[in-house]
C-alpha cells in the first residue's frame, strides 16, 4: 500500500529558523546579510538554483552586498562554498562542535576541577540569569569555562566582565573576548585588582577632561590624543601638576597641538625630571640663559649673534611664557 502526502503550496509551507541563529548570529550580523541568509535558507528547502544577479534583483540589494553577505556567512561557517554553489549548514551541529571541541583540549583533571567548582558554577548561573534571561546557549558555558582557565579571573571578575559588556550593549563573544584580553593585560585577576584598575581609569578620565578643558577643546579627544595623555600619565608617571606646566607653555601659541605638548613632556622625561620642582628649576634656568643671551646681544650690539641659532629643542622654550 502506497501512502502519499498531499502537495503543499507555498501558501501553507514554512521556513524554520533555529533559535540558535537568533541568539548567536543575528545580533552581530548586518541587516542585509541577515536578509540574504533567510532567503537562501528558504531556497535551500526546494534545492533551487539561482544566480547571484537574480538574487540581487530579487532582494533589491546591490551585487557587492550579496557577495559580501555570502562571504560573511561562509566565514562564520554557516554556509559552505561548493563548485556548484553553497550548502546551508546546520547551526545546531555547528554549536554542538563548539561545545565539545574545546573540552578535548582540557585534561581530565581540569574538567573534574571545573565540575567540582561550585563557586564557578554559581557565577555562570548568575551570568545566565542576569544577562541572558536564563537562555544562555551551551557554547557560552564552554567559553566561560575556558576563560576562567585562560585568564585566571575569579568569579566576581567574570560576572563583572559580562556586566560591563551588557552595559555597553555589546554582549557578543568577540567584544567580551576583547575586554577580557584588556583586563588580563592589566594584570586583573581578583575583584580587588579590578577596583584598582577602575580607580586608575577614573583618574585618567578626569585628567583627560581637565586637559580638554584647559585647552578649550569641547569635542571628544581623538584616539591619538588620548594615547598621548596615557603615555604622559601611565608610561612616564607624571601627574596633572607636571602636565599643567606643559599646558601653560601653549598660551603663547596660536594653535597649540598635542604634538607640541608631547615634545615638551618627552624632553622633561628624557632629562629624568620626576617632580614639578625639577621641571620648574629647569624652566627658570632656561629663562635665565635666554635673558643672559639678550643682555649679551645688547652689549655687543650684534643682532645676528650666533647664540640666537637655537636648536629645535631649544625653540620649545625660546618664546614661551613663564610656567
Amino acid at each position: 500500500m502506497k501512502i502519499e502526502a498531499n502537495d503543499f503550496t507555498i501558501l501553507f509551507s514554512e521556513t524554520t529558523i533555529p533559535d540558535i541563529f537568533l541568539t548567536e548570529y543575528l545580533p552581530q550580523a548586518d541587516g542585509n546579510f541577515i536578509k540574504v541568509y533567510l532567503y537562501i535558507v528558504f531556497l535551500s528547502k526546494y534545492n533551487k538554483d539561482i544566480k547571484l544577479n537574480d538574487l540581487s534583483k530579487k532582494l533589491a540589494l546591490p551585487l557587492p552586498v550579496i557577495q559580501n553577505a555570502l562571504k560573511y556567512w561562509e566565514e562564520q561557517g554557516v554556509i559552505t562554498k561548493k563548485n556548484s554553489g553553497f550548502i546551508v549548514n546546520s547551526l545546531q551541529e555547528i554549536e554542538l562542535h563548539k561545545l565539545y571541541k574545546p573540552r578535548v583540549a582540557l585534561s581530565p583533571e581540569d574538567v573534574e576541577k571545573n565540575k567540582q567548582s561550585q563557586y564557578r558554577a554559581k557565577a555562570i548561573e548568575s551570568i545566565n540569569n542576569s544577562y541572558f534571561q536564563g537562555m544562555m546557549t551551551p557554547s557560552w558555558y564552554s567559553d566561560i569555562t575556558l576563560w576562567f582557565k585562560k585568564y585566571d579571573f575569579d568569579e566576581q571578575v567574570m560576572i563583572a566582565l559580562f556586566g560591563y559588556c551588557f552595559d555597553k550593549s555589546a554582549l557578543h563573544r568577540n567584544y567580551v573576548q576583547t575586554v577580557a584580553d584588556a583586563w588580563h593585560k592589566n594584570n586583573i585577576k581578583t575583584f580587588n585588582d579590578l577596583d584598582i584598575y577602575y580607580e586608575k581609569q577614573e583618574k585618567l578620565n578626569k585628567i583627560k577632561k581637565t586637559i580638554s578643558k584647559k585647552l578649550g577643546i569641547s569635542r571628544m579627544l581623538t584616539q591619538y590624543e588620548e594615547a598621548y595623555i596615557e603615555k604622559w600619565t601611565v608610561d612616564f608617571g607624571y601627574n596633572l601638576d607636571v602636565i599643567e606646566l606643559a599646558l601653560k607653555k601653549t598660551t603663547s601659541k596660536s594653535n597649540p597641538s598635542f604634538d607640541y605638548i608631547d615634545k615638551l613632556i618627552c624632553d622633561w622625561h628624557d632629562r629624568n625630571f620626576k617632580t614639578v620642582v625639577d621641571v620648574q628649576n629647569f624652566l627658570l634656568e632656561t629663562k635665565q640663559k635666554q635673558k643672559n643671551i639678550k643682555e649679551l646681544e645688547k652689549k655687543t650690539k650684534y643682532n645676528n649673534y650666533e647664540q640666537r641659532q637655537y636648536t629645535d629643542l631649544n625653540s620649545l622654550y625660546a618664546n614661551s611664557q613663564d610656567a
